[in-house]
């Protein structure tokens, strides 16, 4: 099968496309044969060698893990899909991943794809709404009526965040560049802050949740739009305890794990019309060196997807 693998870590020239042996799969696996992959920031980091310490891998890696597909073999312990079933899924980490034509994946880790989207969009989901479900869902517990910050709406993670906090009803502040004001407002943020003009520690205040997906200086100046009793979350690093402790907050880090049951959730959203991907671009898998540029530039509005084979 066509694969991209790198064989040793560093910049995007490490990517190679080549013919790569097929996946074996286990008891408990499918054999999906990858229509769609999507592009997401631990890619390059495990790529750059970033997350070595955090994840430890054998060369050469098959990086990506979302994933839209249709099931080709099953193994013999599997009950809950088929050969033929069209599946999505953000799988184990720590096996190879979605830069190829097939892909091994626990069947404990996907889910029937939304069946509104095509594959495309169905791929550009998984780690980013498992992300905001998790941020949003378990550890904000968010109500309704709560008013949430969220971070860089336009991107991946926050557009879906965005339709996620309105869809459980809360009050939802984004922050976003001047230019992506009309396609955050369409997402159903209720108030938007152009980041470039206004500084939104100065304009926003009595969150009960703010969602960081960004990380520095724009975490440590979340704390002032905090009411007391809030929950500032991060997906990039651990918020201070002692900042949460001074703001009488609290601070929560989020790194996902695999959820089926959170991507079958996802999928009713989408098939009720409450939620939609925002893709900011589309690539071929021999393109992977220009996917890779998109997604390290931080300029990409959605997520960035990669056609592998035919629906």
């Amino acid at each position: 099968m066509k694969a991209v693998r790198i064989h040793t870590y560093g910049g995007q020239e490490v990517l190679t496309v080549e013919d790569a042996p097929m996946p074996e799969i286990g008891e408990r696996d499918l054999l999906v044969r990858v229509v769609a992959s999507a592009i997401n920031p631990v890619d390059w980091k495990i790529r750059a060698g970033y997350l070595k310490d955090m994840l430890p891998y054998q060369f050469p890696i098959i990086l990506g893990w979302d994933v839209s597909g249709v099931v080709e073999a099953v193994g013999s312990g599997v009950t809950k899909f088929k050969p033929g079933d069209a599946i999505y899924s953000r799988p184990n980490i720590l096996r190879n991943g979605s830069y190829a034509e097939f892909i091994a994946i626990d069947e404990n880790e996907a889910a029937f794809k939304p069946k509104t989207i095509s594959h495309a969009c169905a791929a550009s989901l998984p780690l980013a709404g498992i992300t905001a479900w998790d941020v949003l869902i378990k550890t904000a517990n968010i109500q309704a009526g709560q008013r949430v910050l969220i971070h860089a709406g336009s991107g991946g993670v926050g557009s879906l965040a965005i339709q996620l906090a309105k869809a459980h009803g809360a009050h939802v502040v984004a922050t976003t560049s001047g230019k992506n004001i009309p396609l955050v407002k369409s997402l159903g943020a209720d108030q938007l802050v152009d980041y470039r003009s206004q500084q939104f520690d100065h304009v926003v205040h009595e969150m009960d949740v703010v969602f960081d997906t960004i990380g520095g200086e724009v975490q440590e100046k979340s704390w002032a739009s905090l009411k007391a009793g809030g929950i500032l979350v991060s997906i990039v690093s651990p918020p201070s305890a002692e900042l949460a402790a001074a703001h009488s907050a609290r601070a929560g880090f989020v790194f996902i794990q695999p959820d089926a049951e959170v991507l079958a959730q996802l999928a009713a959203l989408v098939d009720a019309g409450k939620m939609r991907p925002i893709i900011a671009a589309e690539f071929a898998l021999e393109d992977i060196v220009k996917a890779h540029a998109l997604s390290e530039s931080g300029r990409a509005d959605g997520k960035i997807v990669l056609y592998v084979g035919k629906p």
